[in-house]
């Protein structure tokens, strides 16, 4: 336990250091802590990589704005490729620092790079956690800047990556518009 405490400790270290602030905190920190709290709450039995994995999602992710690559789908897809092996990297040296061993820091890893989801049980487990933090804490703010198509389409490729659990459980938990709430029973 104390290693994992550590790590967690470490990431949030990382994350205080965010410029950027959300309801009066540096916004990384924010994420990481409410990635936590759902995924305890999802996943109460996940094990210390999902856990580390889950707080370090957006380790430090102001340092690679997304206006620093092309516009476009190309631009915001290699951002995404460079976020996920650059969150990879830097949560594998805080589990190693931590204690944890090489197969445990690639594991976390992979899953931050999301290999497997569809196929991987805790890759899929992680990709349901980021889902419900969007939706409960994101989505609502995120909506009123979108127009309805839009805010459709990406409705759409939020439930498309979650589990038929995943898509069940978000269903019961939050009040979607009849207009977006189909995309989840797909």
């Amino acid at each position: 336990m104390p290693r994992l405490q550590d790590a967690l400790d470490a990431i949030d270290a990382a994350n205080a250091n965010d410029p950027d602030r959300s309801e009066g905190r540096p916004a990384a920190l924010l994420y990481g802590e409410r990635m936590s709290a759902e995924l305890d709450r999802l996943f109460p039995d996940a094990a210390d990589v999902l856990k580390i994995a889950a707080r370090g999602q957006h380790i430090e992710r102001w340092t690679s704005p997304r206006a620093s690559y092309p516009e476009g789908r190309e631009g915001y897809l290699a951002w995404r490729r460079d976020l996920g092996a650059f969150h990879a990297r830097r949560v594998g040296e805080i589990m190693r620092a931590a204690g944890y061993g090489e197969e445990e820091a690639l594991r976390a890893g992979a899953l931050l790079r999301k290999e497997g989801i569809k196929r991987d049980l805790e890759v899929q487990a992680l990709e349901d956690v980021i889902c419900f933090v969007f939706l409960r804490w994101y989505f609502s703010p995120f909506a009123e800047r979108r127009d309805p198509e839009g805010l459709r389409r990406i409705v759409e490729k939020t439930a498309r990556k979650m589990s038929a659990e995943g898509r069940a459980r978000a269903l019961s938990e939050f009040d979607l518009p009849e207009t977006l709430a189909g995309a989840f029973r797909a």
